[in-house]
Parts: structure tokens; sequence; C-alpha cells
């Protein structure tokens, strides 16, 4: 802006025009006067010959390119194996902690399906062998402490949060959540009884079935379909909990991130105190096979009369060690990736069927993970819809993409890349997660240079390749009563019973 105003007006009138703004913010009277004066010396400048530069047209401006560095982490490993990313960052008295362990629902036993959940929720509410769980609730909140502790498909998680001034004890706390839980037979029958009851009212928001039964058809057979029953519940003892903590977690088995403000070495010497002697295990992780890699076509139903059908449609996709993985990701931003996404643009803004579209594939870690494309629109309009998905995911199998949508993706993608580096808690937790799931050396610093790489014909190879529009499963949930066309014209229909998975 000041180069501008450079260009536009002499000195002395920059001068008397920064005096007004002065005089004017601070409301004195002598403000208007001074206005009037600097405009009609601006005018005398315009009359007397001084040349304002045209001014500049951003359409036409260039800039140097944007240099990033990465932030550097330090990776350590502990004597008994347990890998520590450290990331200090000074700016807050604040230090955060995030560890990953491989362990999750994936080996869970059929008949008891939620040990993992139940083990990931009752792991911190539990308490410790050596602190009561109300104990550790009251002195973590007299600290501002926090511990938290969860468990999915493929990995557990055990954070904390803590003033630095408060390390030393939330540290040792949170080793003994990890080392010694307690799994407090009260906590854990509260927890059952939550899980219980989350199952009986999961069926209450259709989007989550819709997902749920997506989900199901994709991986039928595999661990990854599995989902938790009343009776699988039911069956789980706090004595699963203690052996399926037992078996899992031990210091080769987990990675831990580091951030804020600490000392490193005071940080090193109390992990290794409260750490170095835990021992690791050698017992074998169960094998759990590949999902199935026949993919074959199924329209599913669930009766539900709400004024929105929910539609979500998909079949198997990649994994993270796919080699055309970067050129996926610019074929997912085409496709659905956001407001300027052919799924957006058509269903949304031309035809006005939908507020929300899209489509992506969400790379599996240790398995394949699904393609997926969903929406939700008036039940008057379901087949509709659905038709149109289908007709624009078979488009991108069919003609390159424009020049124009190539240029518009990967520069989004290159230009949000930065954003995962906002907080060094995600800098520190993000390098953690790329050893934990063994990705490649280089993944991050190669990224924008591989996203940049794709053209327009890699994207539809890709599309060629892994877009299977012929052998979606199709779920949908509404009120069949109402749709525009019966579902039986997309192929043979199954009828999926809600019985709240007793």
């Amino acid at each position: 802006m000041i180069s501008i105003c450079n260009r536009l007006f002499s000195k002395t009138t920059l001068a008397r025009l920064a005096t007004f703004g002065f005089l004017f913010a601070f409301a004195i009277p002598e403000a208007n006067a001074f206005r009037s004066s600097a405009i009609a010396t601006a005018k005398l400048d315009a009359i007397s010959g001084v040349q304002a530069a045209a001014p500049a047209n951003p359409r036409t401006m260039t800039f140097p390119p944007l240099k990033f560095q990465f932030p550097k982490t330090e990776r350590v490993q502990l004597k008994n194996g347990m890998v520590v990313y450290l990331l200090q960052d000074r700016e807050l008295p604040i230090v955060n902690l995030t560890s990953y362990l491989n362990v999750g629902s994936l080996y869970e036993p059929d008949a008891k399906v939620g040990l993992a959940g139940l083990t990931g929720a009752t792991l911190r509410s539990g308490g410790t062998l050596k602190t009561a769980p109300e104990k550790l609730d009251r002195e973590l909140e007299f600290m501002a402490s926090s511990i938290e502790s969860s468990m999915n498909a493929d990995n557990a998680t055990v954070s904390f949060s803590t003033l630095s001034k408060n390390l030393d004890r939330t540290l040792e706390l949170y080793a003994e959540v990890v080392r010694e839980p307690a799994f407090d037979p009260g906590r854990f029958e509260l927890a059952k009884s939550h899980a219980i009851e989350g199952i009986r009212r999961q069926n209450d928001d259709p989007k989550g079935v819709a997902g749920r039964e997506l989900t199901r058809a994709i991986y039928a057979g595999h661990p990854l379909g599995r989902i938790p029953t009343v009776a699988t519940v039911n069956a789980i003892t706090r004595d699963d909990l203690v052996a399926f903590h037992k078996r899992y977690f031990y210091p080769a088995n987990m990675i831990l991130a580091v951030s804020g403000d600490f000392d490193k070495g005071q940080l090193l010497k109390n992990l290794e105190r409260l750490f170095g002697d835990w021992p690791n295990q050698s017992a074998p992780f169960p094998v759990v096979p590949k999902p199935s890699e026949e993919m074959t076509p199924a329209v599913l139903h669930v009766q539900k009369e709400v004024n929105q059908s929910v539609i979500r449609m998909g079949h198997l996709g990649i994994d993270k060690n796919n080699p055309d993985l970067y050129a996926i990701k610019v074929m997912d931003y085409i496709l659905g990736g956001g407001f300027t996404s052919r799924l957006t643009q058509e269903i949304r803004s031309n035809q006005g069927l939908a507020y929300n579209v899209d489509a992506y594939f969400d790379p599996g870690r240790r398995f394949k993970g699904p393609f997926i494309a969903e929406t939700e629109t008036k039940v008057e309009s379901t087949a509709r819809t659905i038709k149109l998905l289908e007709s624009i995911i078979t488009g991108m199998t069919q003609v390159e993409v424009s020049e124009a949508e190539l240029q518009l993706a990967k520069e989004s993608i290159i230009n949000s890349f930065i954003f995962a580096f906002e907080r060094s808690s995600a800098v520190a937790a993000q390098q953690a997660r790329l050893e934990f799931y063994g990705y490649p050396k280089g993944y991050l610093e190669n990224y924008r240079d591989n996203i940049a790489r794709v053209t327009r014909a890699d994207v539809l190879r890709v599309a060629k390749k892994y877009l299977r529009p012929d052998a979606m499963k199709l779920v949908v949930v509404g009120d069949e009563k109402k749709f525009d066309q019966p579902l039986s014209v997309f192929g043979k229909v199954q009828e999926i019973k809600l019985n709240n998975n007793k």
C-alpha cells in the first residue's frame, strides 16, 4: 500500500495526509480543516502536472516464490527401545506429549468386539495402581493438566498437556497411566454402560448409519468391517482389559512426540527413570489378513422416515504406499475436494440438489483404505442425485481434466500444505506418526514437488485404474415411499433392518 501511495502522490501531500490520519484517529477538531487542505493540495498536484503512475494491476503482479523450511524435530531412542521426537518451543509455558502404540480393534477377538475402545477409554479414567481414579482426577485438575487416552482401529494414543512448571509431576502420572493402569472396576462398568448405550442409540443418526453400513459392506469378513454389539460388549470383562494392555503396551511398541517449553536433558533423564525398567514383550502379533480384493456392486437400503436421504457409495481403495498417491490426491480435489470440484459445481451449484457433496480416497496405513462418495439430498431427489454422482465419477475416467482444473487443484494442495505446521505439537506428532506408520524418508520434504509433477494424463490414468463406478457399494438411508424412483433401478436391493445391533 505504501509503495502504491508513493506513486500516486507527492511526498508533501503524503505528509499532509498522514498528519490528517493522526488528527482524525484522536478526534482532534483540527482534523476536518486539515483534511480539506490536504485534499486541495492533492488536486493542485494533479492540475500542476504532477504525473501519477498507473495503479498496479493485481493480475500482472509477480512475487518471489515462498521459501518454507520444515521445523526440525530431534529423534532420540531410549535404552529400552522407546523412540522420542522432541521439538522445543519457548513461546508459551506449556508442554504437550502424545504417544502412539501399535494396537487397536484389529487385534480384538471376534467375540469381544469393542475391547479396544473400552481399554482406551478406561486406561486413563480407571486410575492407576498407585493413584486412585478420584485422586488422579483431582490432582490433574489442580495442576491444570490433562491426560487422555483412546484406541481406534490401528493405534492407541495416550497424551497429556501441562504447564511447564508441572511437567515433572504430570509426566510421573502419565507414566503410571501407561504402565500401571488399574482399570478400576467401577469406572470399567461405567464405561461399559456408556458403550452399550451408545450402541443402542447409534441408529438415531442417519449419517452414522450410512457410514457404518458402507464400511461393513466394503470390508465384509474383515476386522475393519466389524462393529461392536451389545452382546460382544457384554462379553468383555475387566480381566480382558488387563490382558489386552499387558500384551500390547511396552516400550518398543511405542513412539513419543514431545513439544513445548521443556529442558531436553532433564526430560530425557526423567523418561529414562520412569520407563527405563519397563520390560519389552516377545509375544507375536495376531495375523490379520488383507481385505478381499474382489469388488462387486451392491445396493443397500435402510428404511428410515426422514426428510433427507443419506447417500454413501464406495469401494476398496489404496494404501499409503501406492506409487500413484499424488496423482490420486490431485484427482480427488478435482472430483470432490471443495467448492470448485466437479461434484460440488454440478450437484450443489448447478442443480441445487445438496448442500454438501464430496468424494475421496482415504489411503489406508496398514491396509487399503476406501474410496467414498457422499451427500445428502431431499428424499424426492434421491435417484436423480445418485445418477449424477455416478455419471460425474464415470466422467473422470473418460476424458482428461482441463488445464485450469489441474492447476487449481495442484496450487490448492501445495498452498494448504503449510497449515499442517501451525503448531509445534502438530509438527512433533506428525513426525512421530510418519515413523509409526512406516512412511518413506523424505515423504514430507518431497510432497509438494510430487504434487507439482502430476499431469493431466496422470489424472486420467489413475482415474481409469482406481475408480470403479461399476463396482460401487451403494448405501441409501431414507424413506423409500418418497423416492423419485425405486432403488432397484441401480440393481438388486438388499434391505438392512436396524435392530440396535443386539
